[in-house]
């Protein structure tokens, strides 16, 4: 069936968010084909082992030709391609250096041309990327720095890039058969942190002294209207995201739309979405794909993450990550399940630690902290109690790869069972992958039929390239008994004295809230960043925002039952 030089099959699972639209906490949809046709974020990718046999995929790029997907990321050795979004597989090539960062593709005359970052000298195409062969077409000295290839509809072609902590970006008409430059034109709209909250270095924006990278263009063509989207401040932040500008050329002139950064996503289990591509699924709607980050034991450990996309009515472009790496939909609305995390801060049983990684922190719903079994034995195991009697969805298994031995492409496998327990002393299995397994550090599994259960374990069977046991986090998806939380009152949001990209929101705690998420911009209807609030906080520090934008604000509460919606009636002039 495949005619490439290394295959793996595998079924990828990715999440999404835009929650001012969708009722989440409501009743799953009725066709119970449904629940198998959901995913989670990170995006469930064997990713490759990079630097000190961590796992990296990063700086994404997706363009569809002859009926697939095609993925590209940087350093993964090779790229993926899908019919769904979901089902994917790689292919390891030949003809390019496959290490390098910030890959770009684009199609034409029937071709697939691509080229790379770290001022790559080359462009190379292909008729057939299953094949994995890659021919070199063009010198392209010095190269460029995250480049994004743009095939505009009147058949002329445009490079996009740039990758600086001072610098801006540019833009290239480029000649369509030697790939030299034939005009050129600055792009100064695509930086100005002192106006621009969310280009403020920092997980929360607070690092004022640091240099704030601008990178990653994507261009996107939409009735007439080019976007070109950038991302700032910097790769290894939580608040890695993307901003938008907008012309009637492709080579600008170009205006900065104040309702950025348009893909945000400064919390939650993952966080970042930065240095995306934007692309059409067949059905027509947008996606998003961008990095997220660990960033704890290397600057460039990092992940990717789909989220739905669209553009409103007057034109903006939005992407969804409301509760970005809960499970979701993955056609039609493409809403979230209302499945929820069960997970968060229950008390977890080991068999074994390993000094400095303790148990509790597989369940503090944090990608950046891990628990560690003192071995990869199959005598390892995580018990989880859930407090009570539950309803269990779903799980998603991220393995954090402890002292792993692996490198490049893995040829190894996850193997462990899930249990369930009513009791914590009789165990039914619910999920068994003590024999096959498959390559899957971020293991999103649907269950069979929705199971009740007060314990869950995981018992180890066998961890690849001889890694210790480990979890980032033993992440559970269903539903809790009782009522939803109660409305969110007495919001109140002002402006930081003195710096008026920051602003303190607060509101009265609200009946049965397990935590909170703050929403905010700039209509009510377009409510594109958000922020969850946890351990009974109820305020907000937040350093996003724009100079002399106005800003509309609500919080929702929520809890193992749903989601309680806040209304957008409080503002931030």
């Amino acid at each position: 069936m495949f005619r490439t030089k290394a295959a793996f099959r595998f079924t990828v699972i990715v999440a999404v968010g835009l929650a001012s639209v969708l009722d989440i906490g409501a009743c799953p949809r009725a066709f119970a084909a449904d629940r198998f046709a959901t995913y989670a974020n990170p995006v469930d990718l064997p990713y490759r082992y990079q630097f000190r046999s961590l796992r990296e995929a990063a700086d994404p790029t997706v363009v569809r030709f002859k009926d697939r997907f095609w993925l590209f990321a940087s350093h993964s050795k090779g790229y993926w391609w899908s019919y769904d979004l979901r089902h994917w597989e790689f292919v390891e090539p030949t003809g390019f250096p496959v290490n390098r960062y910030a890959p770009t593709a684009v199609v034409m005359d029937g071709k697939l041309f691509m080229t790379a970052s770290e001022n790559t000298p080359d462009i190379w195409v292909t008729d057939d990327p299953l094949t994995g062969t890659w021919t070199k077409v063009a010198d392209i000295r010095p190269g460029y720095n995250d480049p994004c290839l743009f095939l505009d509809d009147d058949g002329r072609l445009y490079m996009y890039e740039g990758l600086s902590g001072t610098d801006t970006l540019r833009v290239y008409e480029l000649d369509r058969t030697t790939f030299q430059p034939v005009r050129k034109a600055d792009v100064p709209a695509s930086r100005d942190k002192a106006a621009r909250g969310w280009e403020v270095v920092g997980d929360n924006n607070e690092i004022e002294s640091a240099p704030s990278f601008v990178e990653g263009a994507w261009m996107t063509k939409y009735k007439g209207t080019y976007y070109l989207q950038y991302a700032a401040p910097g790769t290894e932040y939580k608040t890695y995201a993307d901003g938008v500008l907008t012309s009637t050329s492709p080579l600008g002139p170009f205006k900065y739309e104040p309702y950025s950064p348009f893909s945000f996503k400064p919390t939650g289990f993952a966080a970042g979405v930065g240095h995306s591509s934007t692309f059409q699924g067949t059905d027509g709607q947008w996606w998003h794909i961008g990095t997220m980050t660990i960033s704890k034991r290397f600057k460039f450990e990092r992940r990717l993450g789909l989220f739905p996309a669209a553009f409103s009515e007057r034109g903006e472009l939005t992407v969804d990550t409301y509760l970005g790496d809960y499970p979701r939909y993955i056609d039609g609305k493409r809403e979230l399940t209302g499945w929820m995390l069960l997970s968060r801060h229950k008390p977890v049983t080991v068999s074994s630690t390993l000094p400095g990684y303790p148990a509790e922190n597989a369940a503090d719903e944090d990608i950046r902290t891990w628990w560690s079994a003192g071995s990869g034995d199959a005598t390892e195991w995580l018990k989880m109690d859930l407090g009570a009697m539950k309803t269990i969805e779903a799980v998603q298994l991220n393995f954090a790869d402890q002292d792993s031995a692996g490198r490049g492409i893995s040829h190894d496998v996850y193997r462990y069972v899930v249990e369930g327990s009513d009791d914590g002393a009789t165990w039914r299995t619910f999920i068994d992958q003590s024999t096959g397994g498959r390559d899957a550090p971020h293991d999103y599994r649907v269950l069979t039929k929705p199971e009740r259960a007060r314990y869950l374990r995981v018992r180890n069977v066998h961890m690849p390239d001889n890694g210790k046991f480990s979890l980032y986090d033993l992440r559970v998806f269903g539903h809790g008994d009782g009522a939803r939380p109660d409305m969110v009152t007495a919001v109140s949001a002002t402006r930081q004295r003195g710096d008026a990209r920051r602003a303190t929101i607060s509101w009265k705690p609200a009946g049965k809230a397990d935590f909170y998420v703050v929403r905010l911009g700039v209509r009510p209807d377009l409510m594109n960043q958000n922020f969850q609030v946890y351990d009974g906080a109820h305020a907000a520090n937040v350093g996003s925002l724009n100079v002399g934008q106005k800003y509309y604000v609500a919080v929702d509460a929520v809890n193992e039952r749903g989601v309680t919606k806040g209304k957008a009636s409080v503002i931030i002039p």
